[in-house]
């Protein structure tokens, strides 16, 4: 048996609609789960239905706050009570837009913890920061929030998603060897701190993956599948995506 489950995570961000929750559950109902995990990430409205069609779903993000005067806001605790499990933190486009510094994602993923969230935490460099190779360094400062925080065991019950900014939405894809390199970094950094929970945790790719490069990218040995942008607006597509990442865990 695979040390680790593959899992691929649909991202919709704020597209989607409950025609696309039909089509995506019909595309993936047959898919043997217990050899890959599929979630998605739907806008909050569409979550609920989500779960009703039989999919795993969870939270494009989480306040770092409790229910309390946040308007706009979304309480993890009525995350988990829709029956969602899980919520993406950290994502770029949250830090991008949104002003989320290290600490504050680090307060989102210690928030959805606290209310049996499993966060997926999403880091990544920018174009310049690879220019001026220093992929490495940001990546782990991102991490090293959550430890700085919780400590080490606290990413026990986590994912974690490389996503290069540069490679979102862009049409730009990390090679398989350059993703795998982050990939291994990451791997190796935590094997110094944790090394049983370094084995164990599940490491995603993210950053216009599709059905035509996911086989080679899942292929790689410190990738466990993929956090999936637009091609997880395409039923066929994202059902693909799905089939590829079996097997490689």
């Amino acid at each position: 048996m695979a040390l680790r489950k593959p899992m691929v995570a649909g991202n919709w961000k704020m597209n989607g609609s409950l025609e696309l929750v039909s089509e995506l559950a019909a595309a993936i109902a047959n898919i043997d789960t217990s050899d890959v995990d599929i979630l998605v990430f739907p806008p909050f409205p569409l979550i609920k239905s989500a779960l009703d069609a039989g999919m795993k779903a969870g939270a494009q993000t989480v306040s770092e706050n409790n229910a309390g005067a946040f308007t706009g806001e979304v309480d993890a605790k009525l995350v988990h009570a829709l029956g969602a499990n899980y919520t993406l933190v950290g994502h770029s486009e949250r830090r991008a837009i949104f002003g989320e510094s290290n600490e504050t994602v680090a307060a989102k993923f210690a928030k959805a913890q606290e209310n049996k969230l499993t966060p997926i935490l999403c880091v990544g460099e920018s174009e310049q920061e690879r220019e001026q190779e220093l992929t490495e360094q940001v990546v782990w400062q991102q991490i090293d929030a959550i430890i700085g925080k919780l400590g080490v065991d606290a990413l026990a019950n986590s994912v974690i998603a490389y996503e290069p900014v540069w490679a979102i939405g862009t049409g730009k894809t990390a090679s398989p060897e350059q993703a795998q390199a982050v990939h291994k970094f990451i791997r190796s950094k935590l094997t110094e701190l944790n090394s049983e929970l370094a084995a164990k945790i599940q490491l995603l790719y993210g950053g216009s993956v599709n059905e035509n490069n996911s086989e080679q990218l899942f292929a790689q040995p410190d990738i466990d599948g993929g956090l999936i942008g637009g091609a997880s607006l395409k039923a066929e597509s994202f059902a693909a995506i799905c089939n590829s990442a079996k097997g490689n865990g």
